[in-house]
Order: structure tokens, then C-alpha cells, then sequence
């Protein structure tokens, strides 16, 4: 967050590669923190009991080797990968097409111009459910949870928190046709609500290719490539751009308001 969004290292260089040339308000970031560190409480319940299981003889979970050749491990991990990413996706597609489940996803989408604090600013009940595998799959087979905890930190948190950071960058364009950017993500959050289930993938790109959750080209693309393309990332049209100073957020009584709490959910 301080490298893209602290004002003092804010430049038209990194800028021309934002997705929304706009900045989130730093009240809006503070809403994304909160529900940020309740996604969070929540996301440690199911390895928590994983493990808690495995010690107590339940389940197929290990450590290190486990007598495992390398191939297994590599195996197990390519496999869960997928299967996790396809999870992923598909509880994300759920929380659209569901009202019973948008009552629960729709908080996170209260964050339209998402920073990297929204990677897991989900409701409880959402993020228990994403973090799920953890628990179910050592239930399954046998798996090595080093590996499991390593693949989730990855390419789910870490990944994340790419996917959320307002940012694409110069080594991937949006438009490949594999691994979803951090554009896929912000159209997501720009883009979808109830029944426009619009890039609900994490990591592969095949779900959404699939299951024809991709946004419509007919619509044209918003994208920061695209923008500069157009000529509408110029030097003239950052020096409008107004960014927020967000040094607000390390003041105790930019917290301390009852305003912390009232995080609206988008209809």
C-alpha cells in the first residue's frame, strides 16, 4: 500500500499503469481494513481444525515428506492447486447468481476501487467458505499441509493482494489468455453484482472462459493498457488526479468514530 498509494510515492510513472485513475478516499480504506482483519479471524478457523484434527488421528494430513516420494508432492500440489482455484471460482460465481449467498459477498463489494487491503475484506461467512479446502481436502487423501498452507499463502493471499492492488502491471498484460491480472480483479469489483458474475476466477482465466463469466468485449475494455493506448493516460490528465493523503489511517481518532463500523454493503 505505501509504495502505490502513500502521496509522496505516487508518480505518473506508476500511475499510467492504474486500473481506475481515481484514488479510494481514505475513509474507504479504513472500511476495507476492518472488514480486512474480520476475513482474517475468520480464514484461520478451517486450518486451525485441520490441524487440530490431524493430531488427534483424524483426517490424512501430514508434515515434511511423510514418506512421500516427490513426485507425489508434486502431484498433490498441481492437483490441489487446481481443484482449489475451480473451489475458488465457483464460490465466488455462487456469491452472484444467489441472493442467498450475494447477502454475504455483497459487503466486499462495497469496494469498487479496491487497494491491497480488500484482498480478504470479505463477511465471516464468506471467508469461511474460501478457506474451506484447508480443511476439507486432508480429509480426502493424504496431503502434505506445509505444501497446503505454502500453496494458499501463495497464490491465494499473496496473489491476493496483486489482485487487489488497484495496479496491472508491465510484465503481464490483461489480455493474455491464461492467469487473470489484477484488471481482471478490479473489473470484477467495478463491474459485477447480483446476476453479472463477471471474472469470478482467482488464478486461471479457463473458468471464467468456460462458464462465460469473462466481461463482454461489446462493451469495450476499461483497461489501464487500453487507456494508454487511447491517449487518455496523459501527463496533463494525472495532474487532475487528486490523491488523498492517507497518512489519516495512523491517527487513533481517524479510528476512534463510531463511522469504523459503518461499512454499507452495495445493493
Amino acid at each position: 500500500f505505501y509504495h502505490y498509494y502513500a502521496r509522496r510515492n505516487v508518480t505518473y510513472d506508476k500511475w499510467i499503469y492504474k486500473s481506475n485513475p481515481k484514488f479510494p478516499t481514505p475513509e474507504k480504506v479504513r472500511d476495507e481494513i476492518v472488514q480486512m482483519l474480520k476475513g482474517m479471524l475468520c480464514a484461520t478457523i478451517c486450518p486451525a481444525l485441520s490441524l487440530h484434527l490431524a493430531s488427534h488421528g483424524y483426517g490424512n494430513a501430514f508434515c515434511g515428506w511423510g514418506d512421500r516420494s516427490l513426485a507425489y508432492h508434486l502431484g498433490t500440489l498441481v492437483f490441489t492447486w487446481m481443484v482449489s482455484d475451480f473451489f475458488e471460482f465457483s464460490y465466488h460465481r455462487l456469491g452472484h447468481v444467489d441472493v442467498k449467498w450475494w447477502t454475504h459477498h455483497r459487503h466486499h463489494h462495497v469496494f469498487h476501487n479496491p487497494s491491497p487491503f480488500s484482498v480478504i475484506a470479505d463477511e465471516p461467512v464468506d471467508q469461511f467458505f474460501r478457506s474451506s479446502p484447508l480443511l476439507i481436502l486432508p480429509l480426502l487423501f493424504p496431503i502434505n499441509m506445509d505444501l497446503l498452507f505454502l500453496l494458499f499463502g501463495l497464490f491465494f493471499y499473496i496473489y491476493g493482494v496483486y489482485l487487489h492492488c488497484g495496479y496491472e502491471h508491465s510484465f503481464i498484460s490483461p489480455h493474455n489468455g491464461f492467469i487473470n491480472t489484477s484488471f481482471q480483479h478490479y473489473a470484477h469489483h467495478a463491474r459485477s453484482s447480483m446476476n453479472t458474475p463477471y471474472h469470478c476466477g482467482f488464478f486461471f482465466k479457463i473458468w471464467d472462459q468456460l462458464f462465460g463469466t469473462t466481461y463482454p468485449e461489446s462493451k469495450g475494455c476499461f483497461c489501464a493498457e487500453c487507456a494508454r493506448k487511447n491517449g487518455e493516460r496523459s501527463l496533463e490528465e494525472f495532474k487532475k488526479v487528486q490523491i488523498p493523503d492517507y497518512s489519516i489511517l495512523l491517527k487513533p481518532s481517524f479510528w476512534m468514530t463510531f463511522d469504523t463500523f459503518k461499512i454499507v454493503a452495495k445493493e
